[in-house]
């Protein structure tokens, strides 16, 4: 096919919507490049260079010279809106499939047999659904002009544990002619990467490679270790900072608790995070539209976010590898002269790194129990019933599936709603990817430790460096540092904060599926023996309360009058209506003393009486030792009953140091509400944070 360049640049100025654009350098190669038909390419430039523009004009002038559709994988949600508001600019007629969109999925379907559609993007995931490949992409497999692979260092190793799917478009690409139009992009890849990418997408596979310089960024990290001071320096910061920004959390727990810090200063910010669910779309616009201050994010706001006008990019914690890191900061000042990254450093992130690099593959042993589960079950089994099989959460139990189904030859596979074993048994190999990998993230990950104790101006380079690019041209920053001091009265209004946070306990209105056979019931828990919803303090070792929590059950064996006074005050607020009259608590045999004496002090406290009523009958594994709710509710059964004191009638407040799935309090409440009590508010001083 002949490239046309003046259609390519009238598309260029139509998508941007600026009369004036020009291509930046390499742009028109790569367009020319994939529109001829000379090849396999990878395009590697820095966020905010345009690889949109690349794919969506290719697109559009082969579809314009009467070739088939494209078709786009795409890794996240947000990206794709993104890149269909893009396409539509300049008349590319974008349609995607994805999760949240099935309402709309049969007039897609019906738009790309019709010739109707001129680019479809999809979910890597999307490529495992057999109705997908057999209804959808059969029909226009013949048809199809070209293949887009965005975000394509996720088919790296380095991707593995983010988008486990995206190892199925080796074996796509392996299948696909060799004329086959075929464009890979990413901002991120170092030479490892690279050499993944070559290795899956062909030896022939030319690579366009541009500058990773980011000279509008001012980079600059900040060692403050708790998060009372980090959220201190945030409300301090984001007072005089200019513009609009995203502000970065390793976790879901902490983007909610810094967006509610932060909302209770006054400041307009919005957590964003995969539990955001429907509100995603509007968040992202409010962003785009300054409607927000930030957006307090998890990685759910990522790859592709398209904001050209951020003005920072602020991580509450260290990611856990220069490859995310750089994805994540290059969101800001694109089409700024100066923006800032900075990056925060607390001492919480190293645990939860090294959680994310211990749990990124399953043990050995979780995938013996997974297999010896489905040994014993020739009709295969489902998820929940795994769960009742194995002590593994379900989070575990479906990182291991996902892996083991994407291994070739997958020694399991799925039939329905239930997962079967195939005559296919897991290669070594696994095992050792596995390890080689969870090497490789130690290295990353210290790499990373390396940069936070950077002086400020050195951090740029140190990017290019690690990304195996060209840092000869790095100048200086074009900004001053951000202040590293806190403000003393804000650092306490933060530590008054982290302590005044209280949590719901919801309470179970089922029991378990197959019941509890020692207690003889199952199915709905009625309402008159079922607990009231209920309050905990904090999460377990949390920011506030939760090392307090920690350091009085297993340092000083009793919990400080600090978390008495705190729970007096948080009973206070919570004024629960009808009163409870009295306070008990859940007993335990390895602990005898620990939560009475609590109990004690806090109805002394209260000034309400405490009867111990509940008494444990048997010794049972610890709770916390139980993987899931399935089994945390068998190990229960039968192991609680009330003793030979008289229960009080009225309504009780019902304590015990920490909730998890929530059945021991379940179990409780049912024998009081059984044995006569009045109303059962059950209270407890953290939440363990343990997977439902």
């Amino acid at each position: 096919m002949i490239y046309d360049p003046a259609r390519a640049l009238e598309l260029l100025r139509i998508g941007s919507g600026r009369a004036d654009a020009t291509f930046r350098d390499g742009q028109e190669d790569a367009i020319r490049h994939i529109v001829e038909g000379n090849g396999r390419l990878l395009v590697i430039q820095k966020t905010g260079w345009g690889k949109s523009f690349v794919y969506f004009i290719a697109t559009k002038l082969l579809r314009e010279a009467g070739n088939g559709p494209a078709l786009l994988i795409s890794p996240l949600l947000a990206l794709m809106r993104n890149q269909v508001a893009a396409a539509e600019r300049m008349g590319v007629r974008a349609a995607t499939i994805n999760s949240d969109n099935k309402d709309h999925w049969a007039t897609v379907e019906a738009g790309l047999a019709n010739g109707e559609t001129d680019i479809l993007l999809i979910s890597p995931e999307r490529l495992a659904n057999e109705y997908f490949r057999t209804e959808v992409l059969a029909g226009i497999a013949a048809q199809i002009a070209m293949l887009v692979i965005d975000e394509a260092h996720c088919i790296s190793d380095w991707g593995h544990d983010f988008r486990p799917h995206y190892r199925l478009l080796e074996r796509i690409v392996k299948t696909l002619p060799a004329n086959l139009r075929l464009l890979a992009t990413t901002a991120t890849a170092n030479n490892r990467v690279m050499d993944d990418l070559a290795a899956v997408l062909g030896p022939m596979l030319e690579v366009s490679r541009g500058d990773l310089n980011r000279s509008s960024l001012s980079l600059q990290t900040i060692r403050l270790p708790s998060q009372a001071q980090r959220l201190a320096w945030l409300a301090e910061q984001l007072a005089s900072l200019q513009g609009h920004g995203i502000i970065y959390t390793l976790t879901v727990r902490d983007a909610n608790q810094v967006a509610q810090w932060l909302q209770s200063r006054g400041f307009n910010v919005e957590a964003y995070t995969g539990e955001t669910g429907e509100r995603r779309e509007q968040l992202e616009q409010a962003l785009l539209d300054n409607q927000v201050k930030a957006l307090v994010a998890t990685t759910a706001l990522g790859m592709g976010y398209d904001k050209p006008d951020l003005a920072f990019v602020i991580h509450y914690q260290m990611p856990g590898s220069v490859v995310a890191y750089y994805q994540q900061v290059g969101r800001a000042g694109r089409a700024l002269d100066s923006a800032y990254g900075v990056l925060l450093s607390g001492l919480e992130e190293l645990n939860i790194a090294d959680w994310f690099i211990r749990s990124a593959f399953p043990t050995r042993q979780e995938v013996a129990e997974i297999i010896g589960a489905l040994e014993q079950d020739h009709d295969g089994l489902s998820v929940p019933q795994l769960l009742t099989k194995v002590n593994l959460s379900k989070g575990r139990i479906e990182k291991a599936i996902a892996l083991l189904s994407l291994e070739s030859p997958a020694p399991i596979a799925k039939q329905g709603s239930k997962w079967q074993l195939t005559a296919a048994v897991l290669s070594e190999g696994f095992w050792e990817r596995a390890e080689r990998l969870t090497a490789l993230r130690r290295v990353e990950h210290q790499q990373m430790r390396d940069y936070v104790s950077l002086p400020f101006g050195k951090h740029m380079g140190f990017l290019i460096s690690a990304l195996d690019g060209d840092a000869s041209a790095v100048a200086p920053p074009a900004l001053a540092p951000l202040p590293a001091t806190v403000d003393a009265e804000l650092l306490q209004a933060a530590i008054a904060f982290l302590r005044r946070t209280s949590l719901p306990i919801i309470p179970r209105k089922r029991w378990p599926a197959g019941g509890m056979p020692q207690y003889g019931v199952q199915g709905d828990i009625t309402l008159d023996h079922r607990a009231l919803a209920g309050k905990a303090l904090c999460v377990w070792g949390d920011a506030g309360w939760g090392e307090l929590v920690r350091q009085g059950k297993y340092a000083d064996g009793r919990f400080a009058d600090d978390l008495v006074a705190a729970c007096v005050k948080m009973v206070g607020e919570w004024n629960p209506r009808p009163y409870p009259a009295w306070v008990s608590c859940v007993p335990s045999l390895r602990h005898p003393v620990l939560v009475p004496d609590f109990a004690q002090r806090l109805a002394a406290a209260l000034g309400l009486p405490f009867h111990l009523v509940i008494a444990k009958t048997d010794d049972r594994p610890e709770q916390k030792t139980m993987e899931n709710s399935a089994q945390q509710a068998r190990n229960i059964d039968g192991s609680l009953a009330l003793n030979a004191l008289a229960v009080p009638t009225g309504p009780v407040l019902l304590v015990d140091d920490m909730v998890d799935s929530g059945w021991t309090l379940t179990v409780s409440a049912w024998l009081l509400r059984k044995g006569g009590s009045g109303e059962v508010w059950p209270i407890a001083l953290s939440q363990t944070g343990h997977e439902e």
